[in-house]
Protein backbone atom coordinates (compact mmCIF):
# COMPACT_ATOMS: atom_id res chain seq x y z
CA UNK A 1 0.00 0.00 0.00
CA UNK A 2 1.24 3.46 -0.93
CA UNK A 3 2.36 5.53 1.96
CA UNK A 4 -1.18 7.67 3.37
CA UNK A 5 -1.33 10.83 5.37
CA UNK A 6 -4.21 12.12 6.53
CA UNK A 7 -5.39 16.02 6.16
CA UNK A 8 -7.67 17.27 8.27
CA UNK A 9 -9.35 20.76 6.21
CA UNK A 10 -10.68 23.69 8.33
CA UNK A 11 -11.48 21.52 11.03
CA UNK A 12 -10.20 24.59 13.54
CA UNK A 13 -13.21 26.89 12.32
CA UNK A 14 -14.68 30.08 14.24
CA UNK A 15 -17.72 29.30 11.91
CA UNK A 16 -18.52 33.05 12.53
CA UNK A 17 -19.78 34.09 8.95
CA UNK A 18 -22.84 33.83 6.42
CA UNK A 19 -23.68 30.01 6.34
CA UNK A 20 -21.74 28.61 9.36
CA UNK A 21 -24.81 28.42 11.78
CA UNK A 22 -25.71 25.44 8.85
CA UNK A 23 -21.84 24.17 8.53
CA UNK A 24 -21.59 23.66 12.85
CA UNK A 25 -24.81 21.96 12.46
CA UNK A 26 -23.66 19.72 9.10
CA UNK A 27 -20.30 19.20 11.53
CA UNK A 28 -21.00 17.86 14.97
CA UNK A 29 -22.24 14.76 13.73
CA UNK A 30 -19.26 14.09 11.08
CA UNK A 31 -16.55 15.01 13.95
CA UNK A 32 -16.91 11.59 15.98
CA UNK A 33 -16.15 9.77 12.88
CA UNK A 34 -13.71 11.42 11.90
CA UNK A 35 -12.37 11.54 15.75
CA UNK A 36 -11.74 7.51 15.26
CA UNK A 37 -10.23 7.86 11.86
CA UNK A 38 -7.24 10.29 13.56
CA UNK A 39 -6.69 8.12 15.76
CA UNK A 40 -6.36 4.64 13.41
CA UNK A 41 -4.41 6.57 11.26
CA UNK A 42 -2.45 7.55 14.58
CA UNK A 43 -1.73 3.84 15.44
CA UNK A 44 -0.52 3.04 12.02
CA UNK A 45 1.90 5.51 12.11
CA UNK A 46 0.78 7.94 9.21
CA UNK A 47 1.17 11.64 9.49
CA UNK A 48 -2.31 13.69 11.00
CA UNK A 49 -1.41 17.37 8.81
CA UNK A 50 -4.00 19.92 9.71
CA UNK A 51 -4.38 22.45 6.74
CA UNK A 52 -6.12 25.32 7.80
CA UNK A 53 -7.53 28.94 7.33
CA UNK A 54 -5.53 31.27 8.70
CA UNK A 55 -8.36 33.97 9.60
CA UNK A 56 -6.09 36.78 9.25
CA UNK A 57 -3.31 35.76 11.32
CA UNK A 58 -0.85 36.16 8.93
CA UNK A 59 1.92 35.71 11.31
CA UNK A 60 1.40 31.84 10.43
CA UNK A 61 0.76 31.45 14.28
CA UNK A 62 -0.79 28.01 14.85
CA UNK A 63 -2.12 28.40 18.67
CA UNK A 64 -3.30 32.23 17.49
CA UNK A 65 -5.72 29.90 15.12
CA UNK A 66 -6.47 27.44 17.76
CA UNK A 67 -6.91 29.79 20.72
CA UNK A 68 -9.06 32.03 18.32
CA UNK A 69 -11.70 29.19 17.30
CA UNK A 70 -11.85 27.37 20.89
CA UNK A 71 -13.76 30.51 21.86
CA UNK A 72 -16.10 31.02 19.12
CA UNK A 73 -19.20 29.45 17.53
CA UNK A 74 -17.21 26.54 16.59
CA UNK A 75 -16.08 25.30 19.84
CA UNK A 76 -17.98 22.61 20.06
CA UNK A 77 -16.24 20.86 16.81
CA UNK A 78 -12.97 22.32 17.57
CA UNK A 79 -12.88 21.14 21.32
CA UNK A 80 -13.31 17.80 19.79
CA UNK A 81 -10.55 17.48 17.11
CA UNK A 82 -7.53 19.37 18.63
CA UNK A 83 -4.07 18.94 17.02
CA UNK A 84 -2.09 17.18 19.11
CA UNK A 85 1.96 17.97 19.53
CA UNK A 86 3.13 15.75 17.03
CA UNK A 87 0.59 16.94 14.30
CA UNK A 88 1.69 18.88 11.36
CA UNK A 89 -0.11 22.62 10.91
CA UNK A 90 0.01 24.20 8.08
CA UNK A 91 -2.29 27.51 7.40
CA UNK A 92 -3.67 28.07 3.96
CA UNK A 93 -3.85 31.62 3.22
CA UNK A 94 -7.08 30.26 0.51
CA UNK A 95 -9.20 27.53 -0.88
CA UNK A 96 -6.99 24.73 -1.56
CA UNK A 97 -4.46 22.98 0.83
CA UNK A 98 -1.61 23.25 -1.82
CA UNK A 99 -2.20 26.92 -2.51
CA UNK A 100 0.72 29.18 -1.05
CA UNK A 101 1.72 26.35 1.35
CA UNK A 102 4.23 24.10 2.28
CA UNK A 103 1.89 21.15 1.97
CA UNK A 104 3.38 19.36 -1.12
CA UNK A 105 6.84 20.06 -0.13
CA UNK A 106 5.84 18.31 3.20
CA UNK A 107 3.83 14.99 1.88
CA UNK A 108 7.14 14.87 -0.62
CA UNK A 109 9.45 14.81 2.29
CA UNK A 110 7.05 12.17 4.18
CA UNK A 111 7.05 10.12 1.08
CA UNK A 112 3.40 10.55 1.02
CA UNK A 113 1.84 9.10 -2.21
CA UNK A 114 -1.98 8.68 -0.71
CA UNK A 115 -4.00 10.98 1.01
CA UNK A 116 -7.55 10.45 3.09
CA UNK A 117 -8.57 13.77 3.18
CA UNK A 118 -11.34 15.23 5.57
CA UNK A 119 -12.84 17.91 6.72
CA UNK A 120 -14.75 21.40 5.94
CA UNK A 121 -16.29 22.18 3.35
CA UNK A 122 -17.10 19.43 1.19
CA UNK A 123 -18.25 22.02 -1.57
CA UNK A 124 -15.13 24.28 -1.33
CA UNK A 125 -12.10 23.48 0.90
CA UNK A 126 -12.35 19.81 0.93
CA UNK A 127 -13.24 19.86 -2.65
CA UNK A 128 -10.12 22.30 -4.35
CA UNK A 129 -7.79 20.66 -2.20
CA UNK A 130 -8.90 17.18 -3.37
CA UNK A 131 -8.48 18.90 -7.06
CA UNK A 132 -5.22 20.33 -6.24
CA UNK A 133 -4.15 16.86 -4.54
CA UNK A 134 -5.39 14.71 -7.96
CA UNK A 135 -3.61 16.97 -10.21
CA UNK A 136 -0.23 16.73 -8.12
CA UNK A 137 -0.87 13.02 -9.13
CA UNK A 138 -1.27 11.90 -5.18
CA UNK A 139 -4.20 9.19 -4.55
CA UNK A 140 -7.22 10.06 -3.11
CA UNK A 141 -9.73 9.22 -0.73
CA UNK A 142 -12.35 11.60 0.54
CA UNK A 143 -14.23 9.60 3.02
CA UNK A 144 -18.13 10.88 2.36
CA UNK A 145 -18.93 10.70 6.32
CA UNK A 146 -15.96 12.47 7.34
CA UNK A 147 -16.62 16.05 5.64
CA UNK A 148 -19.39 18.46 5.78
CA UNK A 149 -21.06 21.49 3.66
CA UNK A 150 -23.64 23.90 4.54
CA UNK A 151 -26.25 21.69 3.24
CA UNK A 152 -26.65 18.43 2.47
CA UNK A 153 -27.20 18.97 -1.28
CA UNK A 154 -23.99 20.87 -1.38
CA UNK A 155 -22.10 18.11 0.15
CA UNK A 156 -23.42 15.70 -2.10
CA UNK A 157 -22.74 17.66 -5.12
CA UNK A 158 -19.23 18.02 -4.55
CA UNK A 159 -18.92 14.42 -3.67
CA UNK A 160 -20.55 13.51 -6.77
CA UNK A 161 -17.47 15.55 -8.21
CA UNK A 162 -14.77 14.60 -5.81
CA UNK A 163 -15.67 10.76 -7.43
CA UNK A 164 -16.50 11.00 -10.96
CA UNK A 165 -13.76 13.97 -11.80
CA UNK A 166 -11.12 13.12 -9.33
CA UNK A 167 -11.33 9.33 -9.36
CA UNK A 168 -11.26 9.54 -5.91
CA UNK A 169 -12.38 6.43 -3.28
CA UNK A 170 -15.27 8.15 -1.12
CA UNK A 171 -16.24 5.23 0.74
CA UNK A 172 -17.28 5.67 4.49
CA UNK A 173 -14.49 6.23 6.87
CA UNK A 174 -14.55 2.68 9.14
CA UNK A 175 -14.20 1.18 5.04
CA UNK A 176 -11.04 2.41 4.41
CA UNK A 177 -7.71 0.71 4.54
CA UNK A 178 -4.94 2.62 6.48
Amino acid sequence: MKKTALLLIDMMNHMEFEGGDDLLKNSIPMVERLKELKKRAKKKGLPVIYVNDHFNHWQDNTDAVVEECRESKGKPVVEEILPEDNDYFIIKPKHSGFFGTQLDILLKQLNVERLIITGVATDICVLFTANDAHMREYEICVPEDCSAAESKEAHDSAMRIIKQSLNADIQIAEKISL
